[in-house]
């Protein structure tokens, strides 16, 4: 190809024995599992689909195959859209990138996912072994019903999911026997000045001991749980190594609790010292700037089409 200052120069990458080298080429004409394995670390999906594919006929048809939606991370994505008022664009799109993974997808992260996009993505998730789905619209009935093809699970993260309850996650535990990491943080909540009856709920953390033994880590915060709640995980999930339990304000770490906590090799506990605090609130506020700018321009109703 011939340019204003002359001949440009085209580069070629490729593997040999383990090393990456590069040599005259053209990238139109890299096979295809190259590129698809440079597209997966370099490439977030939202571009893949949407300019990618303009490049060229090779990079088309290397785009639309499975190769490239073994991992699917959309969650900055998800996020951009719902802060352009339209999460309507997420649940297409999911189901889209999904489709073209041909039940291949390994790891699916993303936000404020929906009903449609949860139930395309779990029966085509044979294969899924990382689930991301923090502020989904997803009920106990939906997971119920598409669970079982989700057995390969070994990371799942359901945080503020509010709709999904003892019931979904007492399914989710009873068919996911591989999980190994398990995130379940909830919206924070007041510090009470007593604790009440009515704040105490164990029920989520006896279900998680019972049916999710083999956990290794456990992200809890802002749960209503209580000591009866950690003894029962400490008790049941063995191989349990990290637990982040900030913000369950019901628990009191009274007898030896406190001590079997501290045995674990990452122990987050319910307090929150003031110093944290003032390290959250400025974390957040840097946050939120970036957030104003990373976001400042908002998805077209096209993208991802």
């Amino acid at each position: 190809m011939e340019s204003m200052n002359g001949p440009s120069k085209r580069v070629c990458i490729r593997v040999e024995n383990g090393a990456v080298c590069t040599t005259g080429g053209r990238w139109d004409e890299l096979n295809p599992e190259i590129l698809a394995s440079i597209f997966l670390r370099i490439v977030p999906p939202d571009l893949m689909v949407r300019l990618v594919v303009l490049v060229c006929r090779n990079w088309m048809e290397t785009v639309s195959g499975p190769s490239c939606w073994t991992e699917i991370d959309l969650e900055d994505w998800c996020r951009k859209c719902c802060i352009a008022k339209r999460p309507h664009l997420i649940d297409p799109v999911v189901r889209k990138v999904v489709r073209q993974s041909r039940s291949t997808v390994q790891r699916l992260s993303t936000y404020r996912l929906g009903i449609s996009g949860f139930s395309s993505a779990a029966s085509r998730g044979r294969c899924l072994k990382t689930l991301q789905i923090p502020m989904c619209e997803v009920t106990d009935q939906v997971v119920e019903k598409h669970v079982r093809f989700l057995a390969n699970l070994t990371f799942l993260d359901i945080s503020y999911c509010l709709k999904i309850t003892e019931k979904g996650l007492k399914a989710f535990g009873t068919q996911c026997k591989s999980l190994t990491h398990f995130r379940r943080n909830m919206p924070l909540w007041e510090l009470p000045t007593s604790v009440e009856a009515s704040d105490v709920n164990d029920q989520e953390a006896l279900i998680i001991a019972e049916t999710m033994k083999g956990l290794q880590r456990l992200d809890f915060a802002f749960n209503r749980l209580s000591d009866t709640g950690i003894e029962a995980i400490l008790t049941q999930c063995k191989a349990l190594t990290h637990l982040e339990i900030q913000g369950c304000w019901n628990v009191e770490l009274k007898g030896d609790l406190e001590v079997r906590c501290k045995k674990l090799v990452d122990f987050r506990s319910p307090w929150i010292d003031e110093h944290e605090d003032n390290l959250v609130d400025s974390s957040d506020n840097e946050d939120e700037s970036d957030d104003e700018s990373i976001y400042s321009e908002s998805p077209s109703s096209s993208d991802l089409d």
